[in-house]
């Protein structure tokens, strides 16, 4: 018997929908997921909860707790990674991405646990609208999440890259750090500027998603779905 499918959406909405549902495909029964943060990844848990009978899930390994929260609310189990021998596939959305499969993330403020989980992961899916999809990154403000106190020098030193660090003032990471959001960097070389980021003392994360890119792109648009 076929599980119940929420209905695809019209609008801007439609697009995050099918790429949600095309990643299903990819979801194995009674396998440990691990699942990301965001609006297209909010999509994917409720169809995630609409075949649990059909998917029964060990469980799932979140890079957040609003995500960990939605996973419950469907009676999904919410597993800690390191009770995890192996973490098949990771499924997260992004805020953009190139056709290199590099990636922006982090507008959600969960890139540090999203850079753990894409690390930890066999296969690393990121499910986008096509918007999302760009050329060269560095449109969309590059989050950094930083140790508090080292908010100001972290500031300083990027600025020297010619990026301007603005505090994402309200927000305290599920880490208990603060974001950094980079204005005006465009990003030819994803990988430089990642390791270049890094490098700096008391950043904790930069969410360029370079040295470890995702593996598929499914990208929802108004004919369908592309992957890359």
């Amino acid at each position: 018997m076929n599980e119940p499918q929420p209905p695809i959406a019209d609008g801007a909405q439609a697009s995050k929908q099918r790429a949600a549902q095309a990643a299903l495909e990819y979801v194995e029964p009674g396998m440990i997921l691990g699942v990301g943060t965001g609006s297209t990844v909010n999509t994917l848990i409720e169809l995630l909860g609409a075949q649990a009978s059909r998917l029964r899930l060990r469980g799932a390994v979140s890079s957040s707790e609003g995500s960990s929260a939605r996973l419950r609310s469907h009676g999904i189990a919410v597993l800690d990674l390191n009770t995890v021998v192996e973490l098949a596939l990771y499924i997260d959305g992004a805020d953009e991405a190139n056709r290199a499969r590099e990636l922006i993330k982090g507008g959600g403020a969960a890139l540090t646990r999203e850079k753990i989980l894409a690390a930890a992961a066999v296969r690393f899916i990121c499910i986008i609208d096509d918007s999302k999809l760009v050329t060269t990154l560095g449109s969309f403000p590059l989050p950094v999440e930083v140790i508090p106190m080292a908010r100001r020098y972290v500031a300083d030193r990027i600025e020297r890259l010619g990026g301007r660090a603005l505090w994402r003032q309200g927000i305290v990471t599920d880490n208990g750090n603060h974001i950094l959001d980079v204005h005006g960097l465009t990003i030819s070389d994803p990988l430089a500027t990642e390791a270049a980021i890094d490098q700096i003392t008391g950043v904790v994360t930069v969410g360029l998603f370079a040295r470890r890119p995702a593996d598929l792109l499914l990208i929802g648009d108004a004919n369908g779905i592309k992957k890359i």
